[in-house]
């Protein structure tokens, strides 16, 4: 009972930041710039978001950014959710999304990928033709 009160909190909390992330006036929290995951503890004290751009040259910066708008943010998600405990948010990277790409691109290339039965390598498939 008590994680699925957590899940509804870290959706919740998600949804927040991703709205609240373009009010950010800092000038190194801008690009395109997702939250994949948040991560709150059982006693509601600490937060983690997991934060994803899409320029990867610009991340250390960026996370600097957003753990110097880490109060501000705060404050909003603690205005807009009504929660005994606000909880304290830590931001760390995800590569997540690029790794998963990086996976589908070798996936598809055929020459990483070998047919899973050598004996069935000389069958064209209708595709190939």
């Amino acid at each position: 009972m008590a994680s699925n009160r957590i899940g509804r909190i870290n959706e919740e909390i998600q949804r927040e930041l991703a709205a609240l992330l373009p009010t950010v006036k800092d000038p190194r929290v801008t690009g395109l710039i997702s939250i994949t995951r948040v991560d709150t503890t059982n006693d509601l004290r600490y937060c983690k978001v997991y934060v994803s751009s899409l320029d990867k040259s610009r991340d250390k910066e960026m996370m600097k950014g957003l753990k110097s708008a880490a109060g501000y943010l705060r404050r909003e998600v603690g205005h807009a959710l009504s929660l005994r405990y606000t909880p304290e948010l830590i931001f760390e990277a995800d590569n997540s999304i690029q790794h998963g790409a990086h996976i589908l691109e070798m996936l598809r290339d055929p020459e990483v990928v070998k047919p899973a039965n050598p004996a069935n390598a000389d069958i064209i498939l209708d595709e190939d033709k």
